[in-house]
């Protein structure tokens, strides 16, 4: 298995968000483009913990493959494949936090 990581791309990470690139909402369905789909954040959430869930279940595999000693695995590729899982595991973790301190600071407004 080849684990290759894609650079980051601005636009087309602002893009799914539904935003311009200067932070604005997209105003039309005409104006999003095909890399939005449904544009729900539910969705989008949805997404992102199933692609953690799948790269922490491929770090595992291949971590029973090492100890197995199983030629076709490397090492670097357990250990990159590790990284990867541990990074994205952080990152949602992080995104769950804010979204934890926003909805307490909008339950804590005065009305």
């Amino acid at each position: 298995m080849d684990l290759k990581l894609k650079p980051f791309d601005f636009n087309q990470a602002v893009a799914r968000a539904g935003l311009r690139p200067d932070g604005t909402p997209l105003v039309g369905k005409a104006e999003a483009p095909a890399a939005v789909g449904g544009g729900n954040f539910r969705s989008a959430m949805a997404e992102a913990l199933q692609d953690v869930s799948r790269n922490q279940l491929e770090a595992q595999r291949m971590q029973r493959e090492v100890a197995l000693d199983n030629p076709t695995v490397s090492l670097e590729e357990t250990m990159v494949a590790m990284q990867k899982a541990q990074l994205g595991f952080q990152a949602t973790l992080q995104v769950r936090n804010r979204l934890v301190s926003a909805y307490t600071e909008i339950m804590n407004m005065q009305v």
